[in-house]
């Protein structure tokens, strides 16, 4: 009798909750800049990500948002799966897969020929500080100013509060999303919006 083949266990995703912001331009990210510093926050660092939303072959990406973050034009970056999201009150709660990739453009390449497709794409300046075990990012996008607290879920609204943010007023809206709705309003208003070519990222315009 064949013995049964061991199962490999399913790699442990990990859960990111988040409450995410948008206010009204320097002048208040200056302010959580201060108030982060008088208490002590440590700050990780400051970069700029191309972020590249990728659709999938057939009904592949209908649950799972993929996307792949490139830092400061690369060659380094991430991509990332996340699940449907859920909420508890205004915290958002969403399964998350991320690895490190060492070559995003050769990313990029790879999964352009697995039959996925660059959807659309941002940019973002993005400033992340630490305090109590919560990351605090400060992102300027094209299309606004905000702020987005990660960490425990039931610790986020309490931060919220310390920090002059009211937790009943946060989005629920991802910045992919958000990005999309912002790309597709200067689409109608006839602005023009630049193609997105699937060359190597540090390839020179052709």
């Amino acid at each position: 009798m064949a013995r049964p083949r061991k199962r490999r266990p399913l790699r442990d995703r990990s859960v990111e909750s988040e409450l995410k912001f948008r206010v009204s331009g320097p002048r208040d990210h200056a302010k959580l800049r201060a108030m982060l510093r008088r208490r002590g926050a440590h700050l990780e660092g400051s970069y700029r990500e191309e972020n590249y939303r990728l659709n999938g072959p057939g009904k592949s990406t209908r649950q799972t948002t993929l996307r792949l973050r490139v830092l400061d034009g690369g060659p380094r970056g991430y991509l990332t799966a996340k699940g449907p999201a859920r909420f508890e009150g205004r915290v958002k709660i969403r399964e998350e897969t991320e690895i490190a990739v060492s070559d995003a453009h050769a990313t990029l390449d790879l999964m352009t020929q697995l039959g996925f497709r660059v959807a659309w794409s941002y940019p973002k300046r993005r400033a992340m500080w630490t305090l109590d075990g919560v990351a605090a990012t400060l992102d300027v996008l094209e299309f606004g100013w905000f702020v987005e607290l990660e960490g425990p879920a039931a610790v986020l609204p309490e931060m919220a509060r310390s920090l002059g943010l009211d937790p009943g007023l946060a989005l629920r809206e991802s910045y992919s999303v958000l990005a999309r709705t912002f790309l597709k309003s200067k689409k109608m208003a006839g602005v023009p919006v630049t193609p997105l070519s699937v060359q190597p990222l540090g390839a020179p315009p052709s």
